[in-house]
């Protein structure tokens, strides 16, 4: 298990130094921000990322993430075009001694919720998912609210109804048939650059607003590996995002896709399951609904050695900044997750 970090880059209120100093850590999770979606990469830019990350003890090993261009997941006739920029980002950071890159390929909208801020009892703040909220809210009607926490600011309102649109007039199979086509390109070069790709699963795990999403369960998983079955095709296994949905039995999966072989990245959240959403928690398992000790057990059983990293955290102790990812609940986390597994290695399970 390598312990992982997220950092955003230089303008991050959290510094290199601040995640230094959490102890066992191992590895910085970052990317290029300041490139446009679908574009290369500079080597210079690679390369300074680089040297930031080991000036401060760390290493530079995983990506998240490459994103992927959405006439990609569209099947426009320009995809090839950004596919083959897809693959030269792979080469680059496989130059770099990137093994690992995170990317989704969820449509239109990345992680969705309804509040960052949502006071929790204990008076720290959260990310919180009300369905109720979602409902209210039509992408497709000009005069809606279209500016739900988690989604891509870079879309003009115009921009952003007309992508929904060619979504909604895209079936699942279409979105599958899409998915295949770009792995069929991509892992062959992942493969090449020795680089475990690792989709993250859509987040939350079932449909908004009418549109496809695919990577969202046991089964559609199994479908997933089968596309192109190899070990450098796999997953980013998120707790909070499979967790969030009470018809996913996490552990279960932690099982086995580990005893697979196929889970290169872990990021490790704590949800409360509610009937009309869920509300993110501190990663400690009676917080909220998820068992993350039995997660990590399983991981640990089936000699998983990929990368881990303390997931949304709360806001606590009077800290600002990006919501999620502050430096203290996080570190916070990355302690749990240390002690757990210094158990679980001591225990031989």
């Amino acid at each position: 298990m390598k312990l992982s970090f997220r950092w955003y880059g230089e303008d991050d209120k959290v510094t290199l130094q601040n995640i230094r100093q959490i102890p066992g850590m191992h590895s910085i999770v970052t990317a290029v921000y300041d490139v446009p979606v679908g574009e290369v990469w500079s080597r210079e830019s690679i390369a300074h990322l680089k040297k930031l990350v080991e000036e401060n003890g760390l290493v530079f090993d995983v990506i998240e993430s490459v994103p992927v261009h959405e006439d990609i997941k569209l099947g426009k006739s320009t995809r090839d075009h950004y596919i083959e920029n897809y693959c030269e980002n792979i080469r680059r950071l496989g130059e770099a001694g990137i093994r690992c890159i995170c990317y989704n390929f969820m449509p239109v909208f990345d992680w969705t919720r309804t509040q960052l801020d949502h006071v929790l009892e204990d008076g720290s703040t959260s990310l919180v998912y009300y369905q109720e909220q979602v409902d209210r809210v039509n992408p497709l009607e000009s005069d809606s609210d279209l500016t739900l926490p988690g989604w891509d600011s870079s879309y003009s309102r115009e921009e952003l109804k007309n992508v929904v649109a060619e979504y909604q007039a895209m079936t699942e199979e279409g979105l599958w048939n899409n998915l295949r086509y770009f792995l069929e390109r991509i892992i062959p070069v992942a493969k090449e650059c020795d680089i475990n790709m690792a989709i993250h699963e859509d987040d939350p795990c079932w449909s908004i607003f009418g549109l496809p999403r695919i990577i969202t369960c046991e089964k559609n998983l199994d479908r997933f590996l089968k596309l192109v079955d190899d070990s450098h095709n796999g997953i980013t296994l998120c707790t909070g995002s499979l967790g969030c949905s009470g018809k996913n039995d996490v552990v279960h999966m932690a099982d086995k896709y580990s005893a697979m072989g196929r889970i290169h990245f872990v990021h490790a959240r704590n949800v409360a399951v509610l009937e009309n959403g869920f509300e993110e928690r501190a990663h400690l398992s009676s917080c909220g609904t998820l068992d993350m000790f039995a997660i990590l057990q399983a991981l640990h059983k089936n000699g998983f050695d990929g990368y881990i990293r303390p997931d949304h955290g709360r806001m606590i102790w009077g800290e600002t900044g990006r919501p999620g990812y502050g430096l203290y609940d996080r570190a916070l986390g990355a302690t749990y997750i240390n002690g757990l597994w210094e158990a679980l290695e001591k225990m031989g399970n």
